[in-house]
């Protein structure tokens, strides 16, 4: 392989997966996460977006504010070290920033894990699609059986009902006979 020959850029899916976060309601990745997958400094990333700034309007990239990087921190306990190690607030880049990043950075690299990365969003608005169906049936059948559940819970009140008829003391019905021990001769 020669030296201008680079190797096909194979990140694991669940690699880019565990880097895309919901924050504002969108699914996003942050600065230094893209610069790792991209083998750039994040340092370098944000100098490309800054000297690029009308390539990235408010809708593909964004910086996080003081607050949400405290509320993000905090959800991740579990490790300090490399969150907490983030002392100002990151650029956040939506499907579409992400997608304006490879022709910023332009290189093979970036291109090639761009294209990884556009395949992973795919995949996910696919499944939110099957999701969304899937919860469409199950909110039919749901409709369903609450409709059943009412038919059902009237259907114990009744036998309630009659079951506690049955348990008062009620005189008995039928044939009464008289008690005379004598009356009756042969």
């Amino acid at each position: 392989m020669s030296k201008q020959q680079t190797p096909a850029v194979s990140i694991p899916e669940e690699v880019i997966i565990s880097k895309i976060y919901l924050i504002r309601e969108q699914k996003v990745m942050l600065d230094r996460d893209l610069a790792e997958l991209y083998g750039v400094e994040t340092r370098r990333l944000k100098e490309q977006v800054k000297r690029n700034r009308d390539r990235f309007p408010e809708d593909f990239m964004f910086e996080m504010s003081k607050q949400e990087l405290e509320d993000w921190r905090s959800q991740f306990a579990t490790s300090n070290r490399e969150v907490m190690g983030m002392r100002v607030p990151p650029f956040v880049f939506s499907e579409h920033g992400v997608l304006m990043l490879s022709s910023v950075l332009n290189s093979e690299n970036a291109i090639k894990t761009n294209i990884q990365i556009m395949r992973i969003y795919t995949k996910m608005r696919q499944m939110l699609v099957t999701h969304q169906d899937l919860l469409l049936k199950f909110n039919e059948i749901e409709a369903k059986v609450g409709k059943h559940d009412q038919s059902i819970s009237q259907i114990f009140a009744y036998l309630k009902q009659l079951l506690q008829e049955q348990n008062e003391i009620r005189e008995p019905i039928g044939f009464k006979s008289s008690s005379r021990s004598g009356s009756q001769k042969k």
